[in-house]
């Protein structure tokens, strides 16, 4: 009953400051947001707002992630093998297990990278306070439509690929790192068999959106960084989190190169091309995969660490 309560006032008094830094670094956000709907799109101006605006996100992250390093008990292993600026462009692609996943990230990075930029569901627009700050930010909402939404009107398919490509072009003047998780839902045994996924810790990667971001995106990006995140005892909610219950956190960054190829193709009128992209995202996946066995495998006789391994940004 202890351990129940004292995890209980561990997770009310984290969800508290969470909620008190997030209102208070929303009202200098939402300074910039209306400022940027008063300058013209495209402009240098508005490019500069943009940015500000990002660094203002990026304190509120700062922050959060301040918190769980000094008032949670979990322990962090993030290893990065990486040459990251805060100035660059990435694009990122990492396995997708749980709402802890954008925190993880947060951390993983802080201000040595570029803020984040993700797809969000439509829906999470109406999410109090930051609903409004992701919209203002630029982040793209995608409307998921059902099979039988599709097979009425066939139009819709490509309406996903459509928002992609706009909102990358919006990013292409400024710092960022474009998360995509590629499965496209969280991660879950019962997801894996039902779309007799071939791998054992992940969902098929949905090609599609993430071709069109490298289209969009181009060959200014700096590189893509491929993230795997483990969570050794198992994936919790954010609540797990917030209440000391993640135990172990484990992440780690390489950085690819993407072939020239995959920046010129069409996706979508050139089946050879969707082909050899599907392949090479195929492989990679794979690579992952894998890499999460030999992670779990190693768990029970390894020391964990809290400390970070970063290499140096390239000028």
């Amino acid at each position: 009953m202890f351990k129940t309560l004292s995890r209980f006032l561990l997770g009310s008094a984290m969800s508290l400051l969470l909620v008190v830094n997030t209102c208070f670094w929303a009202v200098p956000l939402y300074v910039m947001i209306f400022l940027k709907l008063l300058t013209p799109v495209g402009s240098r101006a508005r490019d500069l707002l943009s940015r500000a605006a990002s660094a203002l996100a990026q304190n509120w992250a700062v922050c959060n992630t301040w918190f769980v390093d000094h008032f949670l008990p979990t322990r962090w292993q993030i290893r990065v093998d990486a040459s990251v600026d805060p100035k660059g462009q990435y694009l990122v692609c990492a396995n997708h297990q749980s709402w802890n996943d954008i925190v993880v990230l947060m951390k993983a990075f802080g201000k040595k990278a570029p803020f984040f930029k993700f797809f969000l569901k439509q829906e999470l627009i109406w999410v109090p306070v930051l609903g409004l700050a992701w919209w203002g930010l630029d982040y793209p909402f995608m409307k998921r439509y059902s099979t039988s939404e599709l097979k009425k009107n066939p139009a819709l398919r490509g309406k996903d690929l459509e928002t992609t490509r706009r909102a990358c072009e919006r990013f292409r003047n400024q710092p960022g790192l474009v998360l995509n998780f590629l499965e496209g839902t969280r991660f879950t045994v019962a997801k894996r068999d039902q779309q007799s996924s071939p791998y054992q810790h992940l969902l098929r990667p949905k090609a599609g959106g993430f071709a069109f971001a490298l289209s969009a995106l181009g060959e200014r990006l700096n590189s893509l960084l491929d993230i795997t995140i483990v969570y050794p005892e198992g994936p919790l909610g954010l609540w797990g989190l917030l209440s000391g219950q993640v135990r172990t956190v484990i992440v780690e960054v390489r950085q690819l190169t993407v072939p020239h190829e995959f920046f010129v193709g069409s996706y979508e009128s050139d089946p050879e091309f969707r082909k050899r992209f599907q392949l090479w995202l195929g492989q990679l996946w794979t690579e992952k995969d894998a890499r999460i066995n030999q992670i779990l495998a190693s768990f029970p006789g390894e020391t964990l660490s809290a400390s970070r391994a970063w290499a140096k940004p390239t000028s």
